[in-house]
């Protein structure tokens, strides 16, 4: 439940556990995979597409322009919800097109706690993203078009938080400005795990690895609250629609297990992070394509990464 309490509450909608995103007519989705490592992804020659065999590994230009995309998105999307602004022109101009964000307003705050989180969280995404464009200089590229209104109700509606013709409203109220944050949260420090092994530099590595370190407790500190909130069937049901977007294997984590002891971090059986491969995140934020507006990027990314469609999933 999202607190019935609560007014301009966005009711749930009774529903199963799912792996199977984006349900019915939906599911023509195409999902997209970035060239990482010299290969294209296992599903590509899966799905029998042409795969180049001499395709160039990632350079770790491209690697920080990719996270600055992702960071670009959760800044705007905490600076907006927090404090009700987005960020400077100094702090998104660069190369490709600079666009626009559309939707995020200041959540109404009850809980003196949740907001100084909230503001915290912020104040680092904001600072993640100076650091990156400082450390690719003239490289780096402007922040994409941004999607903070609809791609949440693709999201909501596809996961079962709402009906097919009702809205989900991050903005309304403290828990589903929470709920919006966790769908980005866990997917921020599995990205750069998953980053960690394609990146050469060793300066660029340890500043990667101490992003991951605080994404890493900004998304425990908002599984803690989630789950003192009870908050258990929605963090359900949007860990299983990121499990299906990000391919076959069940990866993702729900709020608790089933003894009912929390799950604070998005770990593998050896209580190691997990990672998620570039295109594995891009099937994330895209919420599988073209079917979806490509989600939170309208325009899709900004630089050059080698998208390439992989598979088409059958209605």
């Amino acid at each position: 439940m999202l607190d019935d309490a609560k007014k301009n509450q966005v009711p749930l909608k009774a529903g199963t556990n799912r792996r199977l995103f984006m349900g019915g007519a939906a599911l023509g989705m195409a999902s997209f995979s970035l060239v990482a490592s010299g290969r294209f992804s296992a599903m590509a020659q899966e799905a029998g597409q042409d795969v180049p065999q001499d395709a160039p590994p990632l350079t770790d230009e491209q690697i920080l322009n990719f996270a600055l995309n992702l960071e670009y998105l959760e800044a705007e999307f905490y600076e907006r919800a927090v404090f009700g602004r987005g960020l400077p022109l100094e702090d998104v101009t660069g190369q490709g097109s600079l666009g626009p964000v559309s939707g995020g307003r200041q959540v109404p705050f009850e809980t003196d706690a949740i907001r100084k989180y909230g503001q915290a969280i912020a104040e680092d995404e904001r600072n993640h993203v100076r650091f990156l464009r400082s450390a690719l200089g003239s490289a780096a590229v402007a922040r994409p078009a941004l999607d903070l209104d609809r791609a949440f109700t693709t999201v909501a509606r596809a996961a079962g938080l709402v009906g097919p013709q009702e809205t989900f409203d991050p903005y309304a109220n403290e828990n589903n400005f929470l709920l919006a944050a966790f769908i980005f949260e866990d997917v921020g420090v599995t990205a750069y795990k998953g980053a960690a092994p394609l990146i050469t530099n060793k300066t660029f590595l340890e500043a990667a690895a101490g992003i991951l370190a605080v994404e890493a407790y900004h998304a425990g500190n908002l599984r803690t609250v989630l789950f003192d909130r009870g908050l258990f069937d929605p963090v359900e049901k949007i860990s299983d629609a990121r499990d299906s977007l990000d391919g076959p294997e069940d990866l993702d984590k729900p709020l608790r297990f089933p003894d009912g002891k929390p799950v604070i971090a998005p770990t593998d059986e050896n209580a190691i992070a997990f990672s998620r491969t570039p295109e594995q995140v891009l099937n994330i934020v895209y919420l599988g394509g073209e079917a979806a507006d490509f989600g939170f990027f309208p325009n899709r990314v900004n630089g050059s990464f080698n998208l390439s469609p992989v598979a088409v999933l059958p209605e």
